[in-house]
């Protein structure tokens, strides 16, 4: 097992990762930007070294002094997080040139997944569900109109290199379909230096649901059940929770046994996700892998009791897995996303400095926090402060729980979420699982 390891991140998910470490008996080394000095990720590794200027190619993307860090503290390990360089291929192919271990897949498991195209390319030749599009990137509008009357409308153009809902266009109609496709390519161009787009039908009513899945040095894989990613904005998830209210076993059985084709297709090393599109009848549809830890991978620790971080370290040392599938105990938990935002100014971010902090607690309650009072939110980096976390037997106590955890989560200084998620406790679409990714889109704050 490792001596040291290096967290190549900051804020909720460092300060996460250096508690497994303690437990596993790791060193751990934060490192941080100058607007980050007084992070708590910072005060609670074992070591700590400055990296650059507040601007993220200046220091947590910055790979030559990620390595000089590593190297000047003798670390023999880089946890990536996720953001930043967790995705990224050269990053991890960099590190095991530089004698350390990434903590996550190996460079071409990370490229053979990083390119929507060949992902998707990879997905249906190992017989996992994919939507109807495109075969490849779009060579020109002529090409996009006639694949789009053959598959039928709606459509959706989606970037190549994309995420977050940049380069991506839903076509309702022919007209329109021009005009999408020319922008689309700009968008994804700007953004990601790629103007390769494809197509896809568009699935109406969708559920975001993806399978937690982990994979060995040995071809072992195996799957921890799902979680449901639907309340989002712009693309951006809002609330997850596990087991999925739209969930059956028979759905979860075929789900997971396809993501396990999805991991096994790329001999997938360390935990990751497998996310899917589910329409209104139950059909599932391959979207993407996500190759690295993500946010709400709390909401599946707590139905399952199992440390996903330590099962990262575990594998990358060399552990082999059970193989043995996961299902939800006879437990529910939801995850709210705390961001530094202002829900009722379009969710505008709120940097700033907190004044007054009261986290909630009690039974069945989890926050992971990064901040406390007199702590100033940099406006440089993702706005996300936090993540309440409430479990319970039934889904219904676990949103009366998430309730009484939001009423007593005090934040002053800033504006933040916390009256977003207080009413969508309270909504009864939500509450019912009568919900899907357009559930946004008719919600109005009050």
């Amino acid at each position: 097992m490792f001596n040291k390891i290096l967290i190549a991140n900051r804020g909720e998910i460092a300060l996460r990762i250096i508690r497994t470490c303690r437990e596993m008996g790791i060193k751990t080394v934060a490192v941080y930007s100058t607007a980050d000095k007084d992070s708590l990720h910072v005060r609670f590794a074992d070591e700590a070294v400055c990296i650059g200027k507040p601007q993220s190619s200046d220091s947590y993307l910055n790979m030559t002094r990620l390595i000089a860090a590593a190297e000047i503290t003798n670390a023999d390990a880089v946890h990536p997080g996720y953001g930043f360089l967790a995705e990224n291929a050269l990053f991890s192919e960099v590190c095991s040139q530089n004698g350390l271990k990434f903590i996550g897949p190996l460079p071409d498991q990370i490229r053979s997944m990083g390119d929507k195209i060949t992902a998707k390319e990879t997905m249906i030749k190992a017989g996992v569900p994919c939507i109807p599009g495109s075969e490849g990137l779009l060579e020109s509008f002529a090409e996009a109109q006639k694949i789009a009357v053959g598959i039928g409308y709606p459509i959706i153009l989606k970037a190549t290199a994309g995420g977050g809902g940049k380069g991506m266009r839903v076509v309702w109609k022919e007209e329109d379909m021009e005009k999408a496709f020319n922008s689309a390519k700009a968008e994804a161009l700007a953004s990601f230096k790629n103007d390769g787009v494809y197509m896809e039908k568009f699935v109406e009513e969708p559920r975001h649901i993806e399978i937690q899945v982990a994979g060995d040095q040995f071809g072992t894989v195996c799957h921890l059940s799902e979680r449901d990613c639907s309340i989002q904005r712009r693309h951006q998830k809002l609330v997850e929770e596990s087991p999925s209210p739209f969930m059956t076993p028979e759905l979860r059985y075929a789900m997971g046994e396809a993501a396990k084709k999805a991991a096994s297709a790329i001999n997938y090393e360390g935990v990751g996700t497998v996310e899917f599109l589910v329409d209104k009848y139950r059909n599932f549809y391959f979207m993407e892998m996500n190759t690295r830890i993500q946010v709400e991978h709390c909401v599946t620790e707590e139905v399952i009791n199992f440390d996903l971080i330590k099962e990262q370290i575990k594998i990358a040392g060399g552990s082999r897995i059970s193989g043995r599938d996961y299902e939800p105990l006879d437990l529910h938990a939801i995850e709210c996303r705390i961001n530094a935002e202002d829900p009722y100014n379009d969710f505008r971010p709120s940097p700033g400095k907190i004044t007054v902090l009261h986290q909630p607690g009690g039974h069945g309650v989890r926050v992971d926090s990064h901040v406390y009072a007199g702590y100033t939110i940099p406006p440089y980096y993702d706005s996300m402060i936090g993540k309440l976390i409430t479990v319970a037997r039934t889904r219904e106590e676990a949103i009366d729980t998430m309730y009484r955890a939001l009423s007593e989560y005090v934040i002053e200084g800033i504006k933040t979420t916390i009256p977003f998620h207080l009413q969508l406790m309270q909504d009864e679409r939500f509450r019912s699982g009568d919900f899907n990714t357009k559930f946004m889109e008719g919600f109005v704050l009050k």
